[in-house]
């Protein structure tokens, strides 16, 4: 089955001929891609293939980069984020990260889940924000495990609890799209099956977008994948299709372990 034959679901953001350099080195290249609502797509490829740099490119974190220019169309719900107009704190409080190592504030753990909320003015009072904190906790899988210790710092959790609770972080704004940068590689195994689940558990109500080194991890929590290749997209398809059956003989050759 090909892209074209199901559009089952919208494109939530779509790339049009993005291009990124970082000064002279061209490290994305005229890369199309659509991310559809309500569904985990993964990036995956060799490192150094441009998939964190395409992740970024969606919060415009690329804009902390001195040397970074972009170029090309980013839409976000027919809006282009690139555009002048575009509040970048706004666009990033719609477009959440949670980064390879977790990076609580050294803050409570309470308050490393309010700070968005406080600073976008999400909730009227004490109560509501009482309320966003609890629920973007339960939300990330959490809440029964820190509920008598909110005002105990956030760095004090273990580093599974640390990544669920910049989940929280990232949910309390109500995002509508999430990016996750290699959200388990600093994870053991038991907390990085935990976070697969909750990945699983929010697509319900968000549209996700992972990097992963894993394979295995792409095939478990995506519905599509794509495929990078020296700052080219090769391939992008349903993810079981590209794992059974790549068309591509680079996806084909990364998928089987001869390059990488």
């Amino acid at each position: 089955m090909t892209d074209t034959e199901h559009h089952v679901s919208k494109a939530k953001v779509s790339a049009r001929d993005v291009n990124v350099h970082y000064g002279e080195k061209h490290a994305l290249k005229h890369v199309d891609l659509e991310i559809r609502e309500g569904e985990v797509t993964a990036l995956i490829g060799p490192s150094g293939c441009g998939k964190s740099t395409f992740l970024r490119c969606i919060n415009r974190m690329n804009d902390l980069v001195d040397t970074a220019r972009v170029s090309g169309e980013l839409v976000l719900d027919g809006q282009d984020i690139y555009h002048p107009s575009v509040d970048v704190v706004q666009l990033r409080a719609r477009v959440g990260m949670v980064f390879q190592k977790p990076n609580p504030f050294p803050k409570s753990i309470y308050d490393n889940v309010a700070y968005g909320p406080r600073i976008h003015g999400l909730a009227n009072d004490k109560t509501e924000l009482d309320e966003i904190v609890r629920s973007s906790l339960e939300k990330a899988g959490l809440l029964g495990e820190v509920e008598d210790r909110l005002q105990e710092a956030g760095t004090g959790l273990s580093g599974g609890q640390q990544q669920r609770l910049c989940i929280a972080r990232a949910i309390a704004v109500a995002p509508e799209v999430i990016l996750m940068d290699e959200p388990c590689s600093a994870l053991d195994p038991i907390a990085t099956a935990k976070v697969e689940e909750l990945i699983d558990e929010l697509r319900e109500n968000f549209t996700i977008v992972i990097v992963t080194h894993s394979m295995q991890q792409a095939a478990r929590v995506s519905q599509r994948t794509a495929f990078f290749h020296l700052g080219e997209l090769i391939e992008v398809g349903d993810t079981e299709r590209i794992f059974t059956n790549p068309r591509h003989p680079l996806t084909q050759g990364y998928i089987t372990g001869r390059f990488g």
